[in-house]
């Protein structure tokens, strides 16, 4: 739930806020994830690390991490990068934005992640955002068909039972009906 006061990152990143939070336009967003979202956020990561996990230089996944993009500050619910921007052994935090986000709804946070939040991503250079909306169930899955594109020209729905895959994981494939079963 939005706080109504707004703030600067430097204002929120003085204050001990709980885990959970993050910084949007300003406002202050609390989630409470739900079983539901834990179990798809599990299979995603999962899915995710096993990929990186079983060959050499596929990069790093993760889950929730303070990324701050300006004057907002994120924490994806899934985030991988690529090997050449890897975070260092010992890093705190990710240096800069992730190449792969993943967001998945929660009913404190949807309205953000499919309006400012997908926007900032795509400004700020992120290569490829999935958007899991467990009430569809399906993958909103936004992406740049090159590198150099100034935003995200590609979208699709992606829905069982087809697999989700992306160009930036290469043999990477998760069918989606395995990210909404109990």
């Amino acid at each position: 739930m939005p706080v109504a006061t707004r703030m600067t990152v430097k204002e929120f990143l003085a204050r001990d806020w709980p885990r959970g939070t993050q910084l949007v336009r300003g406002e202050v967003v609390v989630n409470q994830p739900g079983l539901v979202h834990q179990r798809a956020l599990l299979r995603i990561l999962e899915a995710l690390r096993g990929w990186v996990l079983a060959g050499a230089g596929r990069g790093e996944a993760g889950m929730p991490i303070d990324v701050r993009i300006g004057d907002e500050l994120y924490a994806p619910d899934v985030w991988w990068m690529n090997e050449g921007h890897r975070p260092p052994p010992g890093a705190d935090r990710l240096d800069g934005v992730p190449d792969l986000v993943v967001e998945v709804r929660s009913p404190s946070t949807w309205r953000f992640d499919v309006g400012p939040k997908r926007a900032t991503y795509e400004q700020a250079g992120v290569s490829e955002l999935w958007l899991v909306d467990t009430a569809a169930p399906s993958v909103l899955v936004y992406r740049r068909s090159e590198a150099s594109h100034p935003g995200f020209d590609v979208a699709l729905e992606v829905a069982a039972p087809h697999l989700l895959t992306s160009p930036l994981l290469s043999g990477f494939t998760l069918p989606v009906d395995t990210i909404f079963t109990a």
